[in-house]
């Protein structure tokens, strides 16, 4: 049996087949791990949830900042961009079955066996794996409760951009959604710099990627995605899985057990171009 976390999809179903053959997964076997974004901005997004949701618990999702965009606009509180390929999903015979299988996805994965942590976008550099996984249940609670309606109108904005213990309400779910979906760069006073989206090098000198600031957990791997523009950074227990496939760029598998090493890629057609 292996375990295969996988980055950024985006509805790039043909080469999740790719990669999939590739690995030789065999889903009565093999376990998957998904980092988030699943859907949108590819041209099989319908095709890609139905195909994750049919692996049952052969398959871990994360929720990136598109699934979260998805459920937004299912529930009213988010009109589509012209750049969404997510209709097909909402019109969908199955679209209640999808979108109440997504909604269910945990924020955070973390298994202790090789101390490794699945999220979308990061981790607050502050935050332990224990703050970490119950402020992920936080969400995870409002999302499969009676707010969930309510949290999709509260849940867009960059504010507020640094933590505090005393946030409350709206703004301490909104940031924990950021920090887990969002995030990538962070300056000198911990505050979010959601606004920086470009590849390191061109930022302020006191706006820093999130992974290189002091972290609480320095040997706990991290598995993320997100970020289609960062070069694989040359730290150990980081393990960037975003490598671009709506891009132009590769859809890649991690292999997850003591070594964290093994990465296999398929080259993908250009879905969409830079915007960056």
């Amino acid at each position: 049996m292996a375990t295969y976390a996988i980055g950024d999809i985006q509805g790039c179903y043909s080469q999740l087949k790719e990669l999939l053959s590739k690995l030789e997964f065999k889903s009565d076997r093999d376990k998957l791990w998904f980092a988030g974004d699943i859907v949108n901005r590819g041209p099989d997004s319908l095709k890609t949830i139905r195909f994750i949701k049919s692996l049952q618990d052969n398959a871990i999702t994360v929720l990136g900042n598109h699934d979260l965009h998805l459920l937004a606009i299912a529930n009213g509180r988010r009109k589509q961009g012209k750049n969404d390929t997510i209709q097909n999903i909402l019109d969908a015979s199955d679209s209640e079955l999808l979108l109440d299988w997504l909604i269910q996805r945990p924020l955070v994965h973390y298994q202790k066996k090789n101390n490794v942590c699945l999220v979308h976008a990061g981790i607050y550099p502050r935050w332990t794996i224990n703050q970490t996984l119950c402020y992920a249940t936080e969400i995870e609670t409002v999302l499969q409760g009676p707010k969930a309606h309510e949290f999709f109108h509260h849940m867009y904005g960059d504010k507020p951009a640094k933590w505090s213990n005393n946030l409350t309400g709206w703004d301490r779910l909104r940031f924990i959604t950021n920090c887990f979906t969002r995030m990538r760069y962070i300056n000198d006073n911990l505050k979010l710099c959601l606004k920086d989206k470009g590849a390191p090098g061109k930022q302020d000198a006191d706006i820093h990627p999130w992974f290189e600031m002091e972290r609480k957990e320095k040997d706990l791997n991290i598995v993320f995605g997100h970020w289609s523009t960062l070069k694989n950074p040359e730290y150990e227990h980081l393990h960037p899985l975003d490598t671009g496939c709506l891009w132009g760029g590769k859809l890649s598998a991690l292999k997850i057990n003591h070594k964290m090493k093994k990465i296999t890629s398929v080259q993908c057609p250009e879905y969409r171009l830079p915007t960056l």
